[in-house]
């Protein structure tokens, strides 16, 4: 999986549509999730089409599998999950994950109901990550 800053990089030079194609184009590069791990435990709520997310860690590094049912939001959640993949759970349970984000001004480049679950993937990511640093 590429690094936040280098989707940052990339994201940054492109317009509109070709925004569209970059999320698209990330949510397909996630690491498969095993359909046993979508179940009503690891779905994500107030997103507006179908989100997972299951956490796992070897040692103190938290690793994330995902995915969603609508292709822009599996995009979404591939960049939260680029914010804190393969990080130690204390330094994501205290991250400021939404201000990582900032730079792709999401609210600026999709509709309200494609942005208004990614608080809640935030969430679910720090609770995890909180649970697993306890």
């Amino acid at each position: 999986m590429r690094t936040l800053d280098d989707i940052r990089e990339e994201y940054e030079f492109l317009e509109g549509d070709e925004r569209y194609r970059l999320l698209i184009e990330l949510g397909r590069d996630l690491e498969e999730m095993p359909g046993a791990l979508k179940t009503d435990a690891t779905l994500v709520r107030g997103c507006s089409a179908s989100v997972w997310v299951y956490p796992t860690a070897e040692g103190e590094q938290l690793h994330f599998l995902a995915d969603s049912n609508a292709a822009i939001t599996k995009g979404i959640v591939a960049l939260v999950i680029a914010a804190v993949q393969d990080k130690p759970a204390n330094e994501v349970a205290a991250m400021d994950v939404k201000a990582a984000l900032a730079p792709f001004a999401l609210e600026n480049q999709l509709s309200s109901n494609r942005t208004q679950g990614i608080p809640n993937m935030i969430a679910l990511v720090q609770e995890h990550a909180a649970r697993i640093a306890g």
